[in-house]
């Protein structure tokens, strides 16, 4: 049984943190695909020095969040003691749970040279069971990422979560998830097995394709919908170029979902439990909050100065 495209939309440029550009795949034009809340694409693109922004601190409970970087790199750290820098590669997995605040800033390389960003960001949810366990992180450099080959070696994965080909990633999400970043030469072909009944979609982040049995032609910035009837996935490359795709799909959690920002709970009332417990420090703080906002207002500032997102 193969899956169907049932919808292929495209998606919409904003800005979020500090100012900097994404792609919103799963919450824009696809609201939520249980369970999943929200994927950004990152970028691409090129600061100028000084100019580069990040996500300075901010709180999370409720999810989990996998963060994939394509180019550049960032810092990160949390209240709970964690930190370190994500590089070109690089995986970074982490449980909000009951709560923790987080900073994302750029690494000081692209702050003094300028330089490439873009990447991505998953946000999970958790089952009511879980939403307030023990916050956990771990990154994940990429010569740790299993790598799966297809189609005479013309088309590669990295299997960034779950399992697949009787590979698994280096850590799991507690809800079941597969999150696979897809390279195809021109004209190939990759297949996988999904879960009968689990969510999936498929979002193109460079060069063209076709998605489903119904082969539904998509383009860079595009995100099919799948329906949830079948097991085998398959996208092909046009003929004339290349095409890099995610592939991602969960167990849908069907529970009520009251999201708020980064809090993303089942009821309105643990909503307002979870800003209550953010401003009142249970989340705790990050030494140097001052200079995070400081350094991000002094690269807002610039990139407004240089009209940097005029063409964009």
């Amino acid at each position: 049984m193969t899956h169907k495209t049932v919808t292929n939309l495209q998606t919409v440029k904003q800005t979020h943190g500090g100012g900097f550009l994404v792609r919103k795949v799963i919450g824009g034009s696809i609201s939520s695909c249980d369970p999943f809340i929200m994927l950004d694409h990152i970028g691409p693109v090129d600061y100028k020095p000084g100019e580069a922004v990040g996500a300075p601190d901010h709180p999370h409970r409720g999810i989990e969040i996998i963060s994939y970087i394509i180019d550049g790199s960032l810092t990160h750290e949390d209240s709970a003691g964690n930190k370190g820098v994500l590089e070109k590669g690089w995986v970074q997995m982490m449980t909000a749970g009951q709560g923790v605040v987080h900073a994302e800033m750029p690494a000081d390389e692209i702050v003094e040279n300028g330089g490439r960003m873009e990447g991505f960001q998953l946000w999970i949810n958790l089952p009511a069971k879980e939403k307030m366990i023990d916050p956990q992180y771990e990154d994940i450099p990429p010569e740790k990422i299993p790598v799966i080959t297809m189609d005479g070696g013309r088309a590669t994965a990295k299997l960034i979560a779950g399992e697949i080909e009787g590979k698994a990633s280096v850590k799991q999400t507690k809800i079941p998830t597969l999150f696979l970043d897809i390279l195809l030469e021109p004209g190939a072909t990759f297949t996988s097995e999904v879960i009968e009944n689990h969510a999936c979609f498929i979002y193109i982040w460079r060069g063209s394709g076709f998605l489903g049995e119904d082969c539904k032609p998509a383009s860079i910035g595009q995100v099919g919908l799948l329906s949830t009837s079948g097991k085998k996935v398959t996208i092909k490359a046009s003929e004339d170029q290349s095409c890099n795709a995610l592939l991602i799909a969960g167990e849908p959690i069907m529970e009520p979902v009251v999201g708020y920002g980064p809090f993303v709970m089942n009821t309105e009332e643990e909503i307002q439990q979870a800003i209550l417990d953010y401003q009142n420090g249970v989340l705790g703080s990050i030494p140097g909050e001052a200079e995070r906002m400081h350094q991000t207002k002094l690269a807002q500032a610039l990139q407004k100065k240089n009209n940097t997102w005029a063409d964009r």
